[in-house]
């Protein structure tokens, strides 16, 4: 239950709202949630509704959908009213969503139209540019750097190209949708260039192949979606003024990751003189470079229309606040880049009144720390592992989190951690042992994909037997075992031999080794070499199988814990659906998608609660290890900020480096940006006036160094007493500091604050 609320004085100018369009900036902790939920109760509640209305919130993802049917429940039942009634909270395509099913047939579908979730669209794409890459092996000549020599271009030609191919097909069909573009119209538009546009046409080639597999199926997928509502309430106008009877007040929350279709759907179910609150914070817009997010639109709103700062937040003590503020004030008035200036903004974040029910914690600017300089990432990780070794037996009713800015990072602050028994809990694209778990799979399934290679067959016994290295008792001869299986020229001599022999199939000097062990020791190995060989035997017996039932047929015989069992049945599930999605695909086609989940480039949902919310109190004592992109929203006692160097903070100065630029191409070129450009030009009237090469990568340099500043003031903001910041020299061993960093530093330390050097003195 929500206790009793009390308004701060920004607040109470909110619940005087009475109608018309309302935009609010809400800092960090500042309580918008609260706020809003309190607004929609106050709505339903004081009778403006007639019967069969509901104020409509519209937020950005599940876990808030959740969050926010609580809160207003909670308030509504203190109202003495029925629960559940008078509003309807919605992500962008559950709102969508609903628009479409009151008439499917009016934009072409079926009343029992399906909708494509993100796992098989991903792999529709996929399967689209790798097929693209195949029929245009001539196209990266034009993109390459002239510097590579012949054994460089065939290995990025093999595995980067299709891989950023694939990247900059998502982000195009997700931008051409937005635009609502068509694969038809864009064609169109394209012939009418005066000259060809070779990334437009790659992205526009997938993009169609990728739309007849939609239609194929019957399907549409979630940007489809948000395309077609907006069609729909362009095409009826009944249907129109129907939902604006049904949601008179609309509640926008986390307005500034809106995109421009977003704010043109509910700009329509509102009309020129309806009801529209949008809340967001244009200081955390941190999900541009994913998505189609336009931050500005919330920026322009609220300068159009009449405006409420919500300044006060009672999360975090004063010296963390302090920090947060300096970043924004130094930012606007002295980046050296005058572009970037406009990447944070005012309001500045101040403390809660002193009679605050959530009041600050109390300051103390000994509880700000930099960890050592010019650490590696993995000496940085140790240092951050020894200050929680430290810190935590003397604070298990405190919550801590250690936050980066990359899945790999994070990755790694996991294993170490494990490495050391200190428990923690992961907020990433998969958890570690999902990662395991896919990994182990992926081994057994390439090899199975690829029965001829002795190499692939050697990974399989060490998935198979992966808990005797190490292993004093086994360890000798599991790396004998290992050492035969990939000497075998031929591996079917080796699996099918005409009679029982350990030496069967493998190389003569194997086999001569073989035979100078002890009796006892050729028994070992023949007996462990004949169990696995009727294993294997068995697995390629399953293949015959659907896949959902070859994964759970391998997983029986890999895994002992229940918890790898749960997830390798979670697996199969997300293969066979990609297998009923795509008939054609066969063994090879599928088992990249494991390695993606292994790798931790594939997002996979688990079985926690967690992925519908998180809640950091109930993980007192343990380690939360995440994204910062993962972690907004959330706060901890504690906060680790890692890595905040030159790379993963760049500022678009000499000597930085972007991680969309890739090394091999030429000219520094980021071709996802000049490919959304082509888009752009294609789109326009201007046509190709509007499109020049490498001012669409120069741009993108800005925007994300921008997006990176609000990335640092997010993991800034969610600590609540204490905060390490440290930066590494990167992978190469060159990165510096980040610029905001360094000038937070020296900012820290010309205040009077002296640098400890060490967390665990925080």
């Amino acid at each position: 239950m929500t206790g009793p609320f009390f308004p701060r004085a920004a607040q109470r100018e909110i619940l005087d709202y009475s109608g018309g369009r309302l935009g609010i900036s809400a800092v960090p902790g500042s309580g918008k949630t609260h706020t809003l939920s309190a607004l929609a109760a106050q709505i339903i509640a004081g009778g403006q509704l007639q019967r069969g209305q509901e104020v409509l919130i519209v937020t950005l993802v599940n876990s808030a959908v959740d969050n926010f049917e609580a809160r207003i429940a909670d308030f509504v039942q203190a109202s003495q009213l029925l629960p559940r009634l008078g509003y309807r909270v919605r992500t962008l395509h559950g709102l969508a969503h609903d628009i479409v099913r009151e008439d499917p047939p009016l934009v072409g579908l079926d009343k029992q139209f399906s909708i494509l979730d993100e796992t098989a669209s991903a792999s529709m794409i996929h399967d689209a540019a790798q097929a693209w890459t195949r029929l245009h092996p001539e196209v990266p000549d034009a993109y390459l750097s002239a510097a590579l020599d012949d054994y460089q271009r065939r290995k990025i030609t093999g595995k980067d190209w299709p891989r950023m191919i694939e990247s900059l097909a998502a982000s195009f069909v997700r931008a051409a949708k937005d635009r609502r573009l068509t694969p038809e119209v864009l064609r169109t538009a394209g012939e009418r260039l005066p000259a060809r546009l070779p990334l437009l046409e790659a992205g526009l080639e997938i993009y169609a192949d990728y739309q007849r597999g939609l239609t194929y199926r019957g399907a549409v997928d979630f940007d489809d979606l948000i395309q077609l509502a907006a069609r729909m309430l362009e095409l009826s106008s009944d249907l129109l003024q129907r939902l604006r009877q049904r949601w008179p007040y609309v509640l926008e929350d986390e307005a500034q990751d809106s995109s421009r279709l977003q704010q043109d759907i509910i700009s329509m179910l509102v009309g020129e003189h309806g009801n529209w609150v949008r809340v967001g914070d244009p200081n955390q817009a941190i999900f541009e470079t994913f998505t189609t997010a336009e931050p500005e639109l919330l920026h322009q709103f609220i300068q159009d229309n009449p405006s409420v700062d919500m300044p006060e937040s009672g999360r975090c003590q004063l010296s963390v606040m302090h920090l947060a503020n300096f970043l924004i004030e130094w930012t606007m008035s002295q980046h050296p880049i005058p572009d970037i200036r406009d990447a944070l903004s005012t309001p500045l974040i101040q403390p809660a009144p002193p009679d605050d029910p959530q009041p600050n914690p109390p300051d103390d600017p000994g509880g700000i720390a930099m960890l050592p300089s010019g650490l590696t990432p993995e000496q940085e990780i140790r240092e951050v592992v020894r200050s929680l070794l430290s810190w935590l037996p003397t604070h298990q009713d405190q919550t801590v989190a250690v936050l980066s800015a990359t899945n790999d990072h994070a990755s790694n602050v996991v294993r170490a951690l494990q490495q050391r028994n200190i428990a923690c809990r992961e907020l990433l694209r998969s958890t570690s042992p999902t990662r395991a778990a896919a990994g182990a799979l992926s081994y057994v399934l390439t090899y199975l994909a690829s029965p001829e290679s002795a190499a692939k067959l050697v990974q399989t016994y060490r998935v198979w037997r992966r808990t005797w290295r190490g292993s004093a008792q086994h360890e000798g001869l599991y790396n004998r075992v290992a050492g035969m299986i990939a000497t075998a020229r031929h591996v079917e001599d080796f699996l099918a031999p005409a009679v029982e022999d350990a030496a069967a199939g493998i190389s003569a000097g194997a086999a001569a080794a073989l035979e100078a062990l002890s009796d006892p020791e050729k028994l070992e190995i023949q007996n462990e070499t004949a169990a696995f060989r009727r294993l294997v035997r068995r697995w390629h017996g399953a293949t015959l199988l659907p896949i959902d039932q070859l994964v759970l047929s391998i997983a029986q015989e890999i895994f002992t814990e229940a918890a790898d069992l749960a997830v390798a049945h979670k697996l199969a599930l997300v293969l066979r659906q990609l297998a009923d999605e795509n008939p054609h695909w066969r063994l090879p086609d599928l088992t990249p998608h494991l390695k993606d989940i292994a790798r931790n480039e594939r997002r996979f949902i688990g079985f926690s609660s967690d992925d519908a919310g998180f809640n950091p109190d109930a993980y007192k004592g343990t380690v939360v290890v995440a994204t910062i992109h993962k972690a907004k929203g959330l706060e901890w006692d504690r906060v680790y900020l890692l890595s905040i160097n030159n790379y993963d903070f760049p500022s678009a100065q000499t000597g930085d480096q972007f991680i969309s630029e890739k090394w091999f191409l030429r000219d520094g070129l980021n071709l996802e940006a000049e490919a959304l450009a082509q888009l752009k030009a294609a789109a326009s009237k201007a046509g190709l006036d509007r499109y020049e090469e490498l001012k669409a990568t120069q741009r993108s340099r800005l925007d994300y160094a921008r997006e990176r500043l609000r990335l640092l003031y997010v993991g800034i903001t969610r600590a609540r007493r204490e905060l390490i910041l440290s930066w590494n020299t990167g992978r190469r061993g060159d990165a510096r500091p980040a610029l905001p960093l360094a000038a937070l530093q020296r900012w820290w330390e010309q205040s009077g604050h002296q640098e400890t050097g060490q967390a665990d003195q925080a």
